[in-house]
């Protein structure tokens, strides 16, 4: 990494660690405040799921409160629990996988907004309704053709009587979610959209949310009232093969443990899967595939150092991945040196595509051994 980086870890304090994850918090507003002109005059919520995407649920989340944003997704029931006491009242909580039985009264003291997926969710929430002896709100979501989560073709009638025969229920909004937003071109994009809009004319009466990261660039008719972007946040590219919109949030610096010089034919790594060519110059750095760097990225991927790229070599290990560092000064990296995973010279897009994998996976998986900075 460059002297910048060396520099910014003596003078913050930051020292000793095998592994730093810097977070940008600044850069995430500037997204979240760039995603909302874009759908405005829609809304714009934030998914904070998986802890916002493994960067921390808590922090991101309140600063994202302090830009204005007031509505926020997460996939499980845990996860609202953790981040309520987090955000004041008039910020509100939807959990995108629904119920599950037995913590309907948890969800109704606490404020919990579930996202119904079918009948039987229903069911369960308006007999909670029913057992409180008070209205519930809740968010209906429908399958439009992804075949995951949502009330699907077949149950929408079943609803509609279900809607006009109970009164325990509010229902804030209606909702889908697009499964091939990041390709622009998809035909799948207008199918869905197509077919939401048929179910709105079934349920005139309620507004719609349905653009996720990708659909906030795909256009006003994707918007509804309110959208709800996850990956760009972060600074992931929302669409596959156009240029990225959002700042990157995320830096991801790593500690060498050891520097040598091998002649040709020395074998690197679990199953010798590397052999030297000429005398190498390697580093073996401080993270692996328990700190969610995939062993996919094994003989494919690389780091940096003063911009310049230094291939894997052999094997990502557990712990350690070792790297070619034969284009350096011979005593540019020692013990402790800091090289660049994610940063300005490799994005995240970079290392999913060597890890043949997407920016989604290889953000979440970033493990808890780093020493995390805020900035």
């Amino acid at each position: 990494m460059d002297s910048a980086i060396q520099d910014y870890k003596q003078t913050s304090g930051m020292g000793g660690a095998s592994g730093y994850l810097t977070i940008d918090l600044r850069a995430l507003a500037r997204n979240y405040e760039k995603l909302a002109a874009e759908v405005a005059p829609a809304r714009a919520a934030a998914v904070v799921k998986a802890n916002a995407y493994g960067l921390g649920a808590d922090r991101v989340a309140t600063k994202l409160y302090e830009h204005g944003c007031r509505h926020f997704f997460v996939a499980q029931f845990l996860e609202a629990l953790h981040l309520r006491p987090f955000l004041a009242t008039d910020a509100t909580i939807f959990v995108l996988n629904g119920l599950q039985p037995g913590n309907e009264v948890a969800w109704a003291r606490d404020g919990i907004v579930p996202v119904i997926n079918s009948l039987e969710q229903w069911q369960q929430w308006t007999r909670a309704a029913q057992a409180l002896g008070r209205g519930l709100p809740a968010v209906l979501q429908f399958d439009t053709g992804m075949s995951r989560l949502g009330v699907p073709p077949e149950e929408r009638a079943a609803l509609a009587g279900l809607l006009r025969a109970s009164d325990g229920i509010d229902v804030l909004f209606i909702m889908s979610h697009l499964a091939s937003a990041d390709d622009s071109a998809s035909e799948q994009n207008g199918d869905q959209l197509a077919e939401l809009n048929r179910i709105a004319a079934d349920f005139p009466e309620f507004d719609l949310c349905f653009a996720n990261s990708g659909g906030v660039f795909l256009g006003d008719a994707y918007h509804g009232v309110l959208a709800r972007p996850g990956i760009a946040l972060y600074g992931g590219a929302p669409t596959v093969g156009m240029p990225n919109p959002m700042e990157p949030v995320v830096q991801l610096d790593i500690a060498v443990v050891q520097t040598r010089t091998v002649p040709a034919g020395t074998r690197v790594g679990y199953g010798g899967a590397h052999i030297t060519t000429g005398e190498t110059r390697l580093a073996t750095i401080a993270a692996g595939y328990a700190d969610g760097l995939p062993r996919s990225l094994s003989d494919r991927g690389a780091v940096y150092c003063n911009g310049i790229r230094l291939p894997i070599l052999g094997r990502v290990s557990m712990d350690s991945i070792t790297v070619n560092i034969s284009a350096l000064p011979e005593d540019r990296l020692r013990l402790g040196s800091l090289v660049e995973v994610i940063g300005p010279n490799q994005t995240l897009e970079d290392v999913a595509r060597d890890a043949g994998t997407i920016s989604y996976e290889i953000l979440t998986g970033l493990g808890h051994r780093y020493e995390r900075r805020y900035r």
